[in-house]
């Protein structure tokens, strides 16, 4: 298998060096991929994630054959969470150790509490915030709450521009999986 074959990764991403990024993998403009971040669209399915997306420290994306797993524009996957065969909605935020697993849909604006389970049956409706084990949604976000999803995503966007320019980031263009 070729690792490189069907990488997509905009020239305006910013990706750390020792993040992995192998596969079917489209990453658009602006997203941030931090360091020890795992993106593997190997297995035979694909992987999107939208401008202005990031993936934090430690984060493991993964896909089965023949699905797709998306995250969303703008959306904030936490430290160490695992994003598996699932979709992430625009503005979401996955919480630090959150797992959600195929088929499990996130809708737009959510938050999923830190190390919760987002189960493949789960549909989180847009705009609200689910927690536990398996996860489930608990209320609608507050407008303060909503903003804070987009406050995380444009921090994390400033983040890796500032460490693009710093020589801690690469940017998209000079990426190379090995």
């Amino acid at each position: 298998m070729d690792y490189r074959a069907g990488l997509n990764i905009d020239s305006k991403a910013h990706i750390a060096k020792n993040a992995t990024v192998i596969g079917d993998v489209t990453i658009g403009p602006d997203v941030t991929v931090l360091e020890g971040a795992t993106i593997r669209g190997d297995f035979g399915g694909s992987i999107e994630i939208g401008a202005g997306a990031n993936i934090q420290e430690n984060c493991c994306v993964h896909v089965n054959t023949g699905e797709v797993t998306r995250i969303g524009e703008n959306a904030t996957v936490g430290h160490g969470a695992i994003v598996h065969g699932c979709e992430i909605g625009d503005g979401s935020l996955i919480g630090m150790g959150a797992i959600v697993i195929d088929r499990a849909k996130v809708g737009k604006r959510c938050l999923v509490g830190a190390g919760s389970l987002v189960t493949g049956t789960a549909d989180i409706p847009d705009g609200w915030m689910a927690f536990g084990s398996p996860a489930k949604p608990i209320r609608p976000l507050r407008d303060d709450e909503l903003a804070s999803l987009v406050d995380a995503a444009e921090e994390y966007r400033e983040i890796g521009r500032d460490m693009e320019s710093q020589g801690l980031l690469l940017p998209g263009s000079e990426y190379s999986p090995i």
